[in-house]
């Protein structure tokens, strides 16, 4: 009896549990998904004061901007959510400018891996503090180390089907769109503490 009113209870969470099992599951009912070439062939391809691909480097400014904007908002000591999680966001955000920038000059798979390895980390802890602020702090916790371990594979596991001349993006997918699918489900189906749903919303729109 009590074992069905603790699930009843959570239902919610098995809710959430059976959308990330079931996406997981679709994604490696695929075979392999390759990257695609022309993925390197950029809209704006002009070399300005010696830089190629201009405005796709300098472009990435802004997130280096918004890297540090949130850094000085953690020194000033005005965020309210978990500390650990929130710093490397703030500097995944941060290094993806850089490595965006890096891969943007000299588009290749090898200078692609330095502009997806920060993007999952900002991913996983943006993830994770949402999961803290509308589900669970303590699974919150548990899942911080392991959704970043899962990031770094992911990217690590492509480049290497890449080299192999297999290449399989199918793990990076999941890492990359899990989280767009699965918080907008927190979103509607938890009322928030710290985070504002409309500035979620809002992050989500933008990406």
């Amino acid at each position: 009896m009590e074992s069905n009113l603790s699930s009843i209870k959570h239902w919610r969470q098995w809710l959430i549990g059976i959308v990330a099992i079931g996406a997981i599951g679709v994604v490696f009912s695929f075979p392999p998904i390759p990257q695609d070439p022309t993925y390197h062939q950029f809209a704006d391809g002009r070399n300005i004061v010696g830089v190629q691909n201009f405005f796709n480097v300098f472009s990435n400014l802004s997130f280096m901007v918004i890297g540090i904007f949130g850094l000085i908002k953690y020194y000033q000591k005005q965020i309210q959510v978990p500390a650990l999680p929130y710093l490397i966001f703030c500097f995944g955000v941060l290094f993806v400018g850089f490595g965006s920038a890096y891969y943007h000059y000299n588009p290749t798979p090898r200078s692609l891996v330095w502009d997806r390895l920060p993007m999952t980390l900002a991913f996983m802890a943006l993830f994770s503090m949402v999961i803290s602020d509308r589900v669970s702090v303590r699974l919150a916790n548990q899942l911080l180390w392991p959704l970043l371990m899962a990031g770094i594979a992911s990217v690590c596991y492509w480049y290497w089907s890449e080299i192999q001349e297999i290449g399989d993006l199918r793990p990076y997918i999941i890492v990359q769109f899990l989280p767009i699918l699965l918080i907008p489900v927190m979103l509607m189906l938890y009322c928030g503490k710290l985070m504002r749903s409309n500035y979620l919303w809002a992050t989500l729109g933008t990406y």
